[in-house]
């Protein structure tokens, strides 16, 4: 196992732990103990690249909050999402599934728009659904991005409250100027995204100048209103640092980063009033907070976009950059302090927190994620032993323990020929390139995927392969909700 602990917490931890913990989500170390099922908080930034944060690199952008955030929980450095892109990572995210399970990926449009029919289907049960099928309370906050319209609204979905922006906060465009000029001059009007109230339309067009303050106020609202009445889980997904980019007053040419920077430094300023509530209202210790972002910054908007920092790539491509996010887990008391290497993804929050809190998952499906409760604790070795890297419906890449294939390339958003492959390729209409012979990383050697070794390795490409097959094999064709 690729964890770093001090000997001395391993041994703590094994024999608190041990006794209780098992990879099944029907027998939890809660079965045996007293302890009440822990609050779960998710939050979820948008665009926010894997080197944007102090504690991931980052030498500008000031995140104290998130910096101790990580020092006092789990730092994870090969953590992935479902997706490149908004929607499909959000679906993976909220039910366990590669949303190629759902239908929300497609190869003709990559995310919903405000004119799709089409959302995460009622079929598919989300982790708030599942949670309060066993009695949480459950609330959602901030951009949603699965459904604009009902039944495909997050109280469609098992949340009992929801506000925020139902999708991107660039979409409903109604001037010409362009985004990064947009971003400079903050003007919320020439976006006409609305602001649900569960299912009510109270603001139009949302000032987003303030979005960031208003979803921290509605969740550390939550926090305190739901905190005697059972356990609770809250999904707060910001709508940044995705363009264009809204900063409180307060957080206006703070910081050293320029307009990026401000709004990093605010999402930090949000994370800290949210572990701050907890403490205050004495829940800390029963609180397990988990920090992502759903793919990796947008390098098409330059200064206003983020950075992935060594990995290479950005949002919208299968490199590491696209789909490698900076992640933390926090819960003070509970989790053992470290450095964990061994691979997640957000498919995993699922299992994990149905297993935490003693919930059935439903057998009649396919997830995609695993109990990742052992390395949380320290009491046992992760089971994920590879990563699909899909854009839209199709694989692009497979990561096998330590080697990633890439049998498709196509370059992140706005970035063409920023990574020229040196094989022959075969293009596809979409401006993709399928690969004669694939190009293989080490990617825990070379996380840049700077140095490709396939020639040296032909039966690890070969098992790589295999791997594609079974996988294709166990796929079951649905109807595809992007294209509604």
């Amino acid at each position: 196992m690729k964890v770093h602990y001090p000997p001395f917490m391993i041994s703590i931890a094994v024999i608190f732990f041990g006794l209780f913990l098992t990879s099944n989500a029907e027998s939890t170390w809660w079965e045996n103990n007293t302890a009440d099922p822990p609050n779960i908080i998710v939050i979820f930034a948008d665009d926010l690249g894997y080197g944007d944060l102090g504690v991931f690199g980052h030498p500008s952008n000031k995140t104290p909050h998130l910096d101790r955030m990580a020092y006092e929980g789990q730092k994870w450095t090969n953590f992935y999402v479902a997706a490149p892109v908004c929607t499909p990572s959000r679906a993976g995210l909220l039910t366990g599934r590669l949303p190629i399970r759902s239908g929300m990926c497609s190869d003709k449009r990559r995310v919903l728009f405000p004119d799709s029919k089409g959302g995460l289907p009622q079929t598919e049960i989300t982790i708030a659904r599942a949670l309060k099928g066993n009695g949480y309370q459950t609330a959602a906050v901030g951009k949603w991005h699965l459904g604009h319209q009902s039944p495909f609204l997050p109280t469609d979905h098992g949340f009992d409250s929801y506000f925020g922006i139902p999708y991107s906060n660039d979409m409903d465009k109604v001037e010409t100027t362009d985004h990064f000029t947009l971003a400079e001059t903050e003007r919320y009007q020439a976006y006409n995204v609305p602001i649900l109230r569960d299912k009510t339309e109270v603001e139009r067009p949302a000032d987003q100048r303030t979005i960031t303050k208003r979803y921290t106020d509605e969740v550390v609202g939550k926090i305190k209103d739901l905190k005697d009445k059972g356990p609770f889980f809250i999904y707060l997904a910001h709508s940044l640092p995705h363009i264009p980019l809204f900063r409180s007053e307060e957080f206006k040419d703070t910081s050293v980063g320029g307009i990026y920077g401000d709004v990093i430094e605010e999402v930090d300023w949000s994370v800290g009033q949210i572990l701050e509530t907890l403490k205050e209202e004495g829940i800390a210790e029963n609180t397990l907070v988990v920090f992502t972002s759903d793919n990796g910054p947008w390098h098409t908007f330059r200064t206003h976009g983020g950075t992935a920092g060594l990995l290479r790539g950005a949002k919208g491509g299968t490199f590491e950059g696209g789909m490698r996010e900076p992640t933390i887990f926090w819960w003070p008391g509970k989790i053992q302090p470290a450095v964990v290497t061994d691979m997640g993804t957000t498919m995993d929050l699922m299992p994990t927190f149905c297993a935490l809190s003693n919930t059935k998952l439903p057998d009649d499906r396919v997830y995609d994620g695993f109990d990742i409760t052992p390395l949380l604790m320290g009491t046992g070795k992760g089971k994920r032993e590879t990563v699909f890297y899909y854009r839209g419906a199709q694989v692009y890449a497979i990561r096998k323990g330590d080697y990633k294939a890439h049998f498709i390339t196509q370059l992140e958003y706005g970035n063409p020929t920023a990574h020229p492959v040196t094989n022959p390729p075969i293009p596809l209409e979409n401006g993709a390139t399928i690969l004669e012979e694939p190009l293989l990383y080490n990617v825990n050697i070379d996380p840049g995927e700077r140095f490709n070794i396939a020639a040296d390795h032909p039966q690890i490409i070969a098992e790589i392969r295999e791997v594609l097959a079974q996988h294709k094999a166990g796929l079951v064709p649905v109807e595809n909700q992007l294209e509604k």
